[in-house]
């Protein structure tokens, strides 16, 4: 298996549980007697966890080895993926989507970690791009797979389905991936709030991080809630029709993974802005009542999202140049926090004032966006990213008292072959 095969199906079965249960909303809303507002923030609680998990890993992150970090989340990702098909009650089911939202950020945030640590400067931006690529796979098959199983096997098969899907990412992490605290050993870094801090002080991060915040927002406002206009009239899905929409993101596959291409060609700003922009065409399309017309603007929307998700988390991983570890974990929790908001504030604008209202909420949160994407941009690289520095790590001058650090020459990236 290639190396960009190998991320893709790790971010895979990563992320395969986190939108696949939005398939099956009308029918958990249904089997728990709750609104659909109700229904959509305990399936999206596992973005509260994700969020948690994610500044986790960027403040104690550096010292755990990759490999097996990647390996026990997903294989503790099984545990409460199984559960939830017995779940009793509602509140059950949101505490075990947080529990879910734990184990699947700490397997991302590590593995970022790992490609933006392993990662030669060339291979970054394509190496992040697969990653995001097997990000657009998980929505598209664990969409149609959950509607199919939750159709044939019930809501406990459906989700004992996945629990096994997850131990295959605990393996395939565990004989993929080399073992690696290159962090914790190559480099010295800051106190962790202190690396934190300082990421934030740098206005290009601080904007990354406000965009993966708006981009999930408006990813989860639009496929959380779109559910329930579908199965309603004039569209009347059914559940397995419903399911068989999700074919949108088909088009997401081909173009996610020329986020590396497009950013070494235009520049971060312009790729992203660009990317809004066809998420903005999309969202008037899904307000129609025609279902052509809806499905035309769900693919927008997310080929804009998914391809300014790239764009985002690659360029983290090349402008933290100090810590890249616990810019990736700073990044997610901002990522995954967006996706919670969207949840409980587009649900609410949903249920008290109907779908064209939610739909501009979504518009409002893109558009700011496009506008933050400025900070992007940097006099110092004529492609308008930041200009990069000499290697994805950086060493921190010592303090007195501490043994010498380690030369800068004595860290660099192995090949991927070599691992």
């Amino acid at each position: 298996m290639t190396r960009n095969a190998t991320i893709a199906a790790i971010a895979f079965l990563t992320l395969v549980d986190l939108f696949a249960t939005q398939a099956i909303l009308p029918t958990l809303a249904r089997a728990y007697g709750v609104a659909p507002a109700a229904m959509g923030v305990a399936v999206n609680a596992s973005a509260f966890g994700m969020a948690i998990a994610g500044l986790a890993v960027a403040l104690f992150g550096r010292r755990v080895d990759r490999r097996a970090g990647v390996a026990a989340s997903l294989a503790l990702l099984a545990i409460p993926t199984a559960l939830l098909g017995a779940a009793p009650d509602l509140a059950t089911f949101a505490f075990l989507r947080v529990c879910q939202g734990l184990a699947m950020a700490s397997a991302f945030a590590l593995t970022l970690s790992y490609l933006a640590e392993r990662c030669s400067a060339a291979d970054a931006a394509g190496a992040f791009a697969a990653y995001i690529t097997g990000n657009v796979a998980s929505n598209l098959f664990g969409r149609l797979m959950s509607a199919a199983l939750a159709d044939h096997l019930g809501i406990a098969g459906n989700f004992a389905t996945f629990a096994g899907m997850n131990l295959a990412g605990a393996a395939i992490a565990w004989f993929a991936l080399g073992g690696s605290t290159p962090a914790a050993i190559a480099v010295r870094c800051a106190a962790p709030w202190r690396t934190l801090v300082g990421h934030w002080k740098r206005p290009a991060l601080a904007a990354a991080f406000a965009l993966g915040f708006l981009t999930l927002f408006a990813f989860i406002g639009v496929y959380t809630y779109v559910n329930f206009e579908l199965v309603q009239r004039p569209l009347a899905l059914t559940p397995m029709q419903l399911g068989i929409v999700y074919l949108v993101f088909a088009p997401s596959l081909v173009t996610t993974p020329l986020a590396g291409r497009a950013v070494a060609r235009h520049g971060a700003r312009r790729t992203f802005r660009a990317s809004i922009a066809v998420a903005l065409v999309g969202l008037p399309l899904i307000a129609a009542p025609h279902l052509a017309a809806v499905v035309a603007g769900l693919a927008c929307v997310g080929i804009g999202t998914f391809f300014a998700q790239a764009t985002a988390t690659g360029f983290v991983g090349r402008t933290a140049t100090d810590d890249p570890g616990s810019a990736s974990g700073m990044y997610l929790a901002s990522y995954f926090t967006g996706g919670l908001a969207g949840a409980a504030i587009v649900g609410q604008v949903y249920q008290s004032f109907g779908w064209n209202a939610a739909v501009l909420t979504v518009g409002i949160a893109l558009a700011l966006a496009a506008a933050l994407a400025r900070a992007l941009g940097s006099p110092a690289s004529p492609s308008g990213d930041a200009a990069p520095g000499p290697s994805p790590m950086r060493r921190l001058p010592p303090t007195p008292g501490d043994a010498p650090a380690p030369p800068y020459a004595s860290y660099a990236p192995r090949p991927w072959s070599s691992r």
